[in-house]
């Protein structure tokens, strides 16, 4: 009996130290093609009230948001605070390029502390619009011990996905 609590313990310990070693940031991307102009996608983005219109496909996008008097552009606000998984934060862009880049830093508070910056950019192809997501988080301890037994593309990129996913929808969509 104490030997298999000393063997869990160990167990744990060494799940423990391995998590702390892992790196201080994390960076996804994600990308997808739509056949529509920079100029019809680059509001969808620009403009923090209509990302509900092109939503991912988890708790966050559900979540009651707050708006701040800017609707877009640089200064523009949101607030969420949701159950679960949706936790809770703020967002703000920081930076606008029309029609080519939107940078928006995320600050969760909910369900734990962390700082985030997601970089959309918008590049013509031909008459197709490749849109890159980029985002450089903060791995806080809790992402680093989940990352022992998962990556953290493979846990977080289907928000990502989904995402552009809907915004290839909408923006294809619209005349």
């Amino acid at each position: 009996m104490i030997s298999a609590l000393v063997l869990a313990a160990v167990v744990i310990g060494a799940v423990l130290a391995f998590a702390v070693t892992k790196p201080p940031t994390v960076t996804i991307e994600r990308s997808v093609d739509i056949k529509a102009p920079s100029e019809r996608i680059f509001p969808l983005i620009n403009d923090l009230r209509r990302w509900s219109e092109w939503p991912t496909a988890d708790a966050q996008s559900t979540a009651p948001k707050t708006f701040g008097p800017v609707s877009s552009g640089t200064g523009a606000t949101a607030e969420w605070s949701g159950s679960g998984s949706a936790g809770a934060g703020r967002m703000e862009i920081t930076e606008s390029v029309p029609p080519s880049k939107v940078v928006v830093v995320v600050d969760f508070t909910r369900p734990f502390t962390a700082h985030n910056v997601n970089e959309f950019t918008l590049v013509p192809r031909g008459d197709l619009t490749h849109v890159r997501w980029l985002w450089r988080g903060q791995n806080v301890f809790l992402l680093k011990l989940m990352s022992v037994f998962t990556s953290p593309d493979t846990m977080m990129g289907a928000h990502f996905e989904s995402g552009l996913t809907a915004l290839k929808t909408k923006a294809e969509s619209q005349p």
